[in-house]
């Protein structure tokens, strides 16, 4: 290697930049090599602190990413190559996006020289994925590797997370510079507020003590704010009813009393008509999206105050206007709210709260969640519900998207946070399996199930190849109904019952298919068979077992709130 004049030693870009991986204690990166990447990944293979981890797919590359970092709080890492890798891996980078998880992607470029001259295996990576980026950034100079790199995590980790990605041309791995890793990297353009308003949050005591029917509403923010404790404290300390968005779940424990449910479309009747009906609102990391709060002409029907909290002030009054707004970190704003509370005499009519959860109780006592349990087929609720049993509830669980991911949500209880590992905003199908393999790799020795839907695990069910080359025990369960269930399902209600293409009609025999990649297959046909195939494969710990449930082709999602309607104007059978 070149020395300058310093005596200080020169490296490539490629090294710089797995250096710079190593500075910021990144565990694994997900990827695929390709042509721009090659000096890169020739860099890789001299060291071991960074571990890779090759998917067969780069959309299964940046998905892999996203589970670890749900799963653990840490961002995850992807690498991909230039042109079709990059475009592969938007529909992953869209998805972190759209949840605001915490991720670096490093893509390869055609050289500087090359670009805009539509060489082989170019894109505008920058102009293609800034839609769907927290930022982007085209490395120009082998100098800006180092300071681009840590820029790129600190804006995906702080403020309100997301996936930042930085586009390297292929010459640029290979000039050389002097490395130096910058502590920090200060951006006048960017500086996320942390603390709430301390007027705003006695403002919104004030008002929630003031309540006679209260209701908290919690969403993601809470999860990936580590904010649960604090959460729990606050909801107990004020005895009021709390509810869970689908990216929420966790963030509250769902076998405490309070807990009523998750909300939206196909929430509990409990959790949809407390929110609709509450007289103070508390809206924390959460941002009223169309599938919580249904038509928003029907949620201002009722009156109410509402204090929202949130870590980004674009969120606040977006889709429903606010009466106390705080920005801040939703951690160190309940923590503030705990505060007050515990230093003021002052506590909610204890009255009122109680004419409120006679209320609630009624509600629940319609029990909307009822299916039928004594089928001779298998109802896909009895194996979600199994699968809690069997795992004692404490199972990091991923899932794709359709009903499969309604029934997960609504039947496996999640008391701690990032447990449960889906796709909210966008709806990825195809997520579960890859997610599932980031979740095993930061927890080795976790049981992490896979509840998906034989639609969307032939999305990316090449991944059954990585599984098999670095040892994932996943489980994962299919709720195979032999159809697009969720699709079925809307035909049913809204398009005269007309199955369009939703019919699944040359499926595979999963059992062979997981077998031909090593995995043990399961086929389970009778609902007495159920307990016994998930305790025999949960008995396995060092093989991927694939189960195939062959449930109802009738059963439905309910609750149920259809398009356009309001939260109380449910579908409840």
């Amino acid at each position: 290697m070149d020395r300058v004049a310093a005596g200080v030693m020169e490296i490539t870009g490629a090294e710089i930049v797995i250096r710079c991986l190593q500075e910021e204690q990144v565990d694994f990166v997900f990827g695929y090599p390709g042509g721009a990447v090659l000096y890169i990944y020739d860099e890789l293979s001299k060291q071991d602190k960074v571990k890779h981890i090759l998917v067969r797919h780069e959309q299964a590359a940046v998905h892999g990413a996203d589970g670890y970092a749900r799963s653990c709080s840490k961002p995850g890492v992807a690498l991909v190559t230039s042109g079709p890798g990059v475009t592969n891996a938007v529909t992953g980078i869209a998805t972190a996006y759209m949840d605001s998880i915490p991720m670096v992607i490093i893509s390869g470029q055609v050289p500087t020289h090359a670009i805009g001259q539509d060489a082989f295996q170019e894109v505008d990576t920058v102009g293609i994925t800034r839609p769907c980026v927290k930022h982007n950034f085209l490395v120009k100079d082998v100098r800006d590797i180092a300071p681009t790199i840590r820029k790129a995590f600190m804006i995906a980790t702080t403020g309100r997370p997301g996936p930042v990605l930085v586009d390297i041309p292929k010459d640029i791995t290979t000039q050389k510079a002097v490395f130096t890793y910058p502590q920090s990297v200060p951006m006048r353009s960017y500086s996320p507020i942390t603390r709430g308003h301390s007027g705003q949050i006695r403002k919104a005591m004030q008002l929630l003590l003031e309540a006679r029917r209260p209701m908290i509403y919690t969403g993601g923010g809470v999860v990936l704010g580590e904010a649960a404790a604090e959460l729990t404290r606050l909801v107990r300390a004020l005895g009021f009813p709390c509810t869970n968005t689908l990216m929420g779940l966790g963030g509250y424990p769902a076998t405490d009393p309070q807990f009523v449910g998750m909300l939206g479309m196909h929430g509990t009747y409990e959790a949809n008509m407390a929110m609709q009906h509450c007289d103070v609102l508390l809206a924390v990391g959460a941002r009223f999206d169309d599938r919580v709060i249904g038509n928003p002409k029907h949620f201002h029907q009722e009156e109410r105050k509402i204090v929202h909290i949130d870590i980004d002030p674009s969120s606040i009054s977006k889709r429903v206007k606010v009466d106390v707004p705080i920005v801040g970190n939703v951690k160190d704003v309940l923590a503030d709210m705990l505060a007050q509370l515990t230093a003021g005499k002052e506590r909610p009519d204890s009255t009122a709260l109680a004419a409120w959860w006679k209320q609630i109780d009624e509600w629940r006592s319609r029990d909307c969640l009822k299916y039928d349990r004594t089928s001779a087929i298998i109802k896909p609720q009895s194996v979600v519900e199994t699968l809690y049993k069997v795992t004692d509830g404490k199972a990091f669980v991923t899932s794709d998207v359709g009903q499969h991911q309604m029934w997960a949500a609504q039947f496996y209880k999640f008391d701690q946070p990032r447990r449960w590992i889906n796709s909210g905003g966008l709806g990825t199908m195809g997520f579960g399996l890859p997610s599932a393999m980031g979740v095993q790799l930061a927890h080795r020795d976790a049981q992490v199930a896979c509840i998906t839907g034989e639609a969307s695990i032939l999305m990316c069910i090449q991944e059954l190849s990585t599984c098999k080359q670095y040892r994932l025990p996943i489980k994962v369960i299919t709720l195979n109904n032999r159809y697009m269930g969720m699709v079925r399902q809307w035909q049913e209600f809204f398009h005269g019952n007309r199955h369009a293409e939703s019919y699944m009609d040359a499926l595979p025999d999963f059992v062979k298919l997981a077998e031909s990649f090593g995995h043990v297959g399961m086929r389970i046909e009778k609902p007495a068979d159920v307990e016994g195939a998930l305790r025999e494969a949960f008995a396995i710990k060092d093989r991927l077992v694939f189960m195939d449930f062959i449930t109802d082709q009738t059963e439905n999602v309910f609750p149920m709130v259809p398009g356009g309607k309001g939260l109380s104007e449910m579908i409840l059978v």
